[in-house]
């Protein structure tokens, strides 16, 4: 009899070793103070209609009922970080939890769910709230909008037809975040050069989808270990209506020209369906914006040393002749007066927080 009840209580204890947890749960109060973490990412399991409802901010959303969840996390989620894993009620975010540690992830789940957080008096966010960026709206010859997002510094984030194209991404600047999580992953993301103000993995990575391509410089393609890499003066299209150009971005300062040498960055002109928009990237008033025709937007940079003064911009802003002119990139550089100096040559000057 004792053998048998030995026996009984090491299966009990083989039991109870299998079907134990291999990741942590805490309390809304507990799993707000640990995703506080900088080596923390959170994770938002439930579907994307559930999500852009209201969400705990800065979590990206992947639906764990889709059957390549593991593969967009592993595509998505650091391996070296901890992921925090919440759901409605705490069911599905259980799922979730035991899939990533089964990958080999650290996992942290929030008990309750969503519900207890907002029973927790905790806040979250809507998807109008995530999306609070200076917005412009085009129409191209067909009628269709594009979109395009302010961020911040030479960042920005272009709609159109369902695309979403992502330029330079970088999740903080200064006393500006930029939270990617929220947003929609890209289906093109376009990298000028490998500067810290452009070249952001954290920001790729948030951004990056199983079908996303990035399209760069070869440095910045050497730098990720992937990337179409173009030179300058190469053009391709990517779609029926979707032409890229990539255009030369350099300092002629002679004393500035370290920053940014000829033949190494990109600038880029994308046509969307007949729209024409140039992104100079970092660069001075070049002798090759003269070959730069037909701009219905362009966005130009303004802060020396490292790229224009206002006086170049003004000169650059002559030789494209946009419709719409958006200084960007400027950091401390005042560009107020930019509108004024160019009043009387046919280019709408819209100035947007890019700072």
């Amino acid at each position: 009899m004792k053998n048998i009840i030995t026996s009984l209580l090491a299966l009990l204890g083989l039991a109870s070793a299998c079907g134990q947890q291999h990741f942590e749960s805490a309390n809304a109060n507990r799993f707000a103070e640990l995703i506080a973490d900088p080596n923390t990412v959170l994770l938002d399991v439930r579907t994307e209609g559930e999500f852009n409802e209201g969400h705990i901010s800065n979590a990206l959303n992947i639906d764990v009922k889709q059957e390549d969840f593991i593969e967009q996390a592993k595509s998505t989620l650091p391996a070296d970080k901890t992921i925090a894993v919440y759901c409605r009620g705490g069911k599905r975010s259980v799922t979730a939890a035991k899939k990533l540690t089964a990958e080999g992830y650290k996992v942290l789940n929030l008990e309750g769910g969503i519900t207890a957080w907002k029973e927790a008096g905790l806040p979250v966010e809507t998807e109008a709230q995530a999306y609070a960026y200076e917005v412009d709206s085009f129409t191209t010859k067909n009628g269709k909008t594009v979109k395009i997002h302010a961020l911040v510094h030479s960042s920005m984030w272009i709609e159109f037809d369902g695309w979403n194209f992502y330029i330079d991404p970088v999740t903080k600047l200064g006393d500006k975040t930029i939270d990617y999580s929220t947003m929609p992953k890209a289906n093109y993301i376009f990298i000028t050069h490998e500067h810290f103000d452009h070249l952001d993995t954290t920001a790729i990575k948030l951004l990056k989808g199983k079908n996303t391509q990035i399209i760069t410089n070869q440095s910045c393609a050497s730098i990720l270990g992937y990337g179409m890499a173009v030179d300058n003066g190469y053009a391709f299209q990517l779609a029926d209506c979707f032409v890229v150009e990539a255009v030369p971005a350099y300092n002629t300062t002679a004393e500035h020209q370290n920053f940014h040498p000829k033949g190494r960055d990109n600038g880029f002109i994308l046509t969307l369906d007949g729209l024409r928009i140039y992104i100079a990237g970092d660069t001075e008033d070049i002798p090759e914006m003269a070959d730069i025709k037909d701009i219905d937007v362009a966005f130009l940079p303004c802060n020396q040393p490292y790229t224009m003064i206002v006086e170049q911009l003004v000169n650059a802003a002559r030789i494209v002749k946009p419709k719409v002119l958006f200084p960007y990139h400027y950091g401390q550089t005042d560009v107020s007066g930019i509108p004024a100096l160019l009043e009387n040559d046919g280019v709408e000057v819209r100035i947007r927080h890019y700072e």
